[in-house]
């Protein structure tokens, strides 16, 4: 059974950081493609940041500079660091698994930036 299961979401206030976590059960972690993505109300789901097995990184425009994603293949687990947060980056957060066919998503995490 595969399980994406993300933590660290919250409140923060503009201009702050938080850390994202997506820890990863039931797949071989190390042969995965692991990205984020996010969907505030009333749009659709958008693609953050990815990071390729090999460790190669990819981010939206609107998130770079701000946003850094890892992965630590020993915890089977998958990062995003934030910092700079703005009120649009305001979100549910999900972490995304993908290996050819094979593509599963966690249940999110709430990020709402406001002061």
């Amino acid at each position: 059974q595969v399980q994406l299961v993300e933590s660290g979401g919250g409140l923060v206030q503009p201009g702050g950081s938080l850390r994202l976590s997506c820890v990863a059960s039931g797949i071989t972690f190390s042969i995965y493609a692991m990205g984020w993505y996010r969907q505030a109300p009333g749009k659709q789901r958008e693609s953050v940041a990815s990071i390729t097995s090999g460790g190669s990184t990819n981010y939206a425009d609107s998130v770079k500079g701000r946003f850094t994603i890892s992965r630590d293949n020993a915890k089977n687990t998958v990062y995003l660091q934030t910092s700079s947060l703005k009120p649009e980056d305001t979100a549910v957060y999900y972490c995304n698994a993908k290996n050819y066919h094979l593509n599963y998503w966690g249940q999110g995490t709430q990020v709402t930036v406001s002061s």
